[in-house]
């Protein structure tokens, strides 16, 4: 399966572990990377110590490539950057915030490059910036999202059409048929989330994970607009945003409902009341908690099977 995107990374399969906040941590992205596809560690909700001390256990847990994710409006930003060239990273994916800012300091260490973008004004920002890929997400995605709310299937091929460096398709792929589905669109490779937090290896709380096993269709909503657009699970939390709308709420207001470490509270602590549960629209798709690395497989055999099947 060799094309630009398993070139750019030296890796076996055009398949890309998104680096989410509180589900990946070094055990994930060396599953991944060790299975054959780009693991990635997710900088987003790491101190910076904390970071380093994953990238050093994925290098002893994978001798394949893997990379880093960094929220450009991390607040301590200029710690994680050194970190990641002290550290010796290869690859990393850069997500909201302009691409501008680290792009070239990183590609001067030698660093491949890939931002995070869910439009085609923001992907053709992205190139000229000088990255050496982009994700474009639809509004599908879990997590935080575009404003757009431009879906997968439209966004791709819109995309492709207008850059010239390779395409990783994000949003609404956790199967080897919707692999399939993104690269005829145009995508050089993908990139999944979702299906990875409902995984062994994945840092989310078990109590996460069995909720995304359950989470059926129609039951995740992108809201707080706002603040940021985010993707959630429907709970008690949710409930409350949706009550607090029809109050026409200012920002202020939403930002003192949403309170500190609400995220972490509900991924990571396990809180399925009282935390944001970021998840994609494909969770009604996924029915099992498995190993990483058979996640990897099962979607490339089908990916495989399909393919010749048409």
């Amino acid at each position: 399966m060799q094309n630009k995107i398993t070139e750019l990374f030296n890796i076996q399969y055009p398949l890309i572990q998104a680096g989410m906040i509180w589900n990946s941590g070094y055990k994930l992205a060396s599953a991944v990377s060790n299975a054959g596809g780009l693991g990635i560690i997710g900088a987003g909700s790491m101190y910076p110590e904390i970071l380093r001390e994953h990238i050093q256990k994925c290098k002893k847990a994978t001798d394949k490539p893997f990379a880093v994710n960094v929220p450009m409006l991390y607040p301590q930003i200029k710690e994680i950057i050194d970190i990641i060239v002290e550290e010796g990273v290869e690859i990393v994916f850069t997500s909201a915030g302009n691409p501008k800012t680290w792009t070239s300091f990183l590609k001067e260490k030698g660093i491949t490059v890939v931002h995070v973008v869910s439009s085609v004004k923001f992907a053709l920002k992205a190139q000229e910036a000088g990255v050496d890929a982009v994700v474009a997400e639809g509004f599908e995605a879990g997590g935080h999202n575009g404003r757009e709310e431009t879906t997968t299937f439209t966004l791709i091929p819109m995309v492709k059409e207008k850059i010239s460096i390779p395409l990783i398709a994000a949003g609404g792929i956790a199967t080897g048929r919707g692999m399939l589905a993104a690269m005829v669109l145009g995508a050089d490779a993908v990139q999944i989330g979702s299906r990875f937090v409902a995984s062994l290896e994945s840092s989310a709380h078990e109590n996460f994970k069995l909720k995304v096993v359950e989470t059926q269709d129609g039951e995740t909503e992108l809201t707080l607009k706002e603040l940021a657009p985010v993707r959630l699970i429907k709970n008690k939390f949710y409930n409350q945003i949706k009550e607090l709308y029809t109050k026409n709420p200012t920002p202020d207001q939403l930002k003192e409902l949403l309170g500190r470490a609400r995220a972490k509270r509900g991924m990571f602590e396990g809180d399925m009341d009282d935390g944001e549960l970021e998840i994609g629209q494909i969770a009604g798709l996924i029915h099992e908690i498995k190993p990483a690395a058979e996640i990897v497989k099962e979607i490339i055999d089908e990916y495989e099977s399909v393919k010749r099947s048409l």
